[in-house]
């Protein structure tokens, strides 16, 4: 029954995919906007970020169905619980495409914290100490995030109200009064957003949650909170960031965007060279991309724009592999701890193969996408001017390369341990790396011209054109 649910879930998923794909093409490379009232709006920056969770939650949808059945084989969970994780699944990929879709920044606030309160769930679905203990790390730390980001639109409110006499948070309705808000207000906001939905974006300092939550949850989540939940976050900077633009000039606005994302490059790479868990060691990766991606939006060209959402996809669809690709390898092992980990080419060769594809592409191997949008980020930096940012680009990009290649160098190649077992790797496995190597290579080699008008289609929005 329970696979059967999971084959059906998967079926759901690949047709939201199609409907996203076609959202993607229509929206996104016509440049058309569409609206629902004041309550709904999509652009191609909504349809960008729906294609995307569309992509990575097909995948873990159909990924799921092997993972799952395995842990019930296991007796990690029961029926039950496996039932609840496929309630648990929709309702958080639900909350996350709401994101996107809505205009009124309250509610899209609404939306931002309900991914939290439900993932929660997904953090500590084992009821294990430590997923309970990060369970609650996540929920704690990203509320009071969230806090900071309802004190931020409130400010923004606030000034909307004092310029206009207009009582709405309607993204639409802040963007067309922008040039009438107070500057020193809206600056004072958009730290609190910021600091609000950048501890949820995992951008450095705030990010202290991310590396426990990812690597106590179900893998096929960890994929989604890495590939989607960060980039939902980022998603309501970009919006308020938008605004601010407009309002006081992009150096006040981009110039914080670069200081995070350099930070948490920096900080991302300590830790990466340091790191002795696989599921961490993937989580501190995130915090590298999405300082990557904060470090294209600082950089405000429109070369390092689209860089920046095209790392904005590559990244999601590389991180779901990896996570897909540990968490089977903790089924065969029995553990995250990368001392005890060695072979898996030889235990499980299918996932072997993919992991060394997706650490490929993480480390921006060509011809890997990462490759692509990483090479427009550092030729951004340089062209424009910002040769520091572009060697400190360089430098920590090679270090935590090399790190990564270290650490899966050793958990890919060598003897495997003597009491692994070698399970069986199913279809939904082999179907779920081959949909996503699709998209990490294939970009990597060619742009579609409907994906590239999308993304122009975004920097325009980025730049407030």
């Amino acid at each position: 029954m329970v696979k059967r649910l999971g084959a059906i879930n998967s079926a759901f998923y690949f047709i939201v995919w199609l409907a996203a794909l076609y959202l993607l093409a229509t929206v996104g490379a016509g440049n058309l906007k569409i609206f629902w009232g004041n309550l709904f709006y999509i652009d191609a920056l909504s349809a960008l970020l729906i294609f995307t969770t569309a992509t990575v939650t097909f995948a873990a949808a159909l990924f799921s169905v092997s993972y799952i059945a395995t842990d019930l084989a296991q007796t990690k969970i029961s029926a039950k619980k496996a039932l609840l994780y496929y309630l648990l699944f929709n309702l958080f990929a639900a909350a996350m495409f709401l994101v996107p879709l809505i205009n009124n920044l309250g509610f899209l606030w609404m939306a931002i914290e309900l991914t939290t309160l439900i993932s929660s769930f997904l953090v500590g679905f084992y009821n294990t100490r430590h997923s309970v203990e990060a369970a609650w790390k996540y929920l704690i730390i990203c509320s009071v995030g969230i806090t900071l980001a309802l004190f931020g639109a409130i400010l923004f409110t606030f000034a909307l109200a004092t310029a206009t006499g207009i009582k709405s948070l309607n993204w639409t309705d802040l963007l067309a009064a922008a040039n009438t808000l107070n500057p020193d207000v809206i600056k004072v906001a958009f730290l609190f957003i910021l600091v609000g939905y950048g501890t949820k974006a995992g951008l450095a300092p705030m990010h202290t949650w991310l590396p426990d939550a990812h690597s106590q949850a179900v893998s096929p989540v960890s994929a989604m909170l890495s590939g989607v939940l960060l980039k939902c976050s980022l998603y309501a900077i970009l919006r308020y960031g938008i605004v601010v633009a407009k309002c006081c000039g992009f150096p006040f606005y981009t110039n914080l965007m670069l200081i995070f994302g350099l930070l948490s490059l920096a900080i991302a790479c300590i830790f990466i060279i340091t790191q002795r868990d696989l599921k961490r060691l993937l989580a501190y990766s995130s915090v590298e991309h999405l300082g990557l991606i904060a470090i294209g939006i600082g950089l405000n060209s429109p070369l390092a724009l689209f860089g920046a959402m095209l790392h904005f996809f590559n990244h999601a669809v590389s991180k779901a592999l990896m996570f897909f690709g540990a968490g089977r390898v903790a089924q065969a092992y029995g553990t995250h701890d990368l001392s005890k980990i060695s072979g898996v080419t030889r235990t499980l060769p299918v996932t072997g193969f993919a992991m060394l594809a997706g650490i490929f592409a993480l480390v921006g191997f060509p011809p890997c996408s990462i490759f692509i949008s990483e090479f427009y980020l550092v030729s951004a930096a340089f062209v424009g001017g910002h040769f520091l940012v572009g060697i400190l680009l360089l430098g920590l990009l090679a270090v935590i390369g090399g790190a990564l290649l270290y650490h899966f160098g050793k958990v890919l190649f060598g003897k495997p341990p003597e009491e692994t077992v070698s399970p069986s790797e199913p279809l939904g496995g082999w179907l779920s790396y081959g949909f996503l190597l699709i998209f990490i290579t294939g970009l990597g080699i060619f742009i579609p011209a409907g994906l590239r008008q999308s993304l122009d289609a975004v920097v325009t929005i980025l730049r407030g054109q």
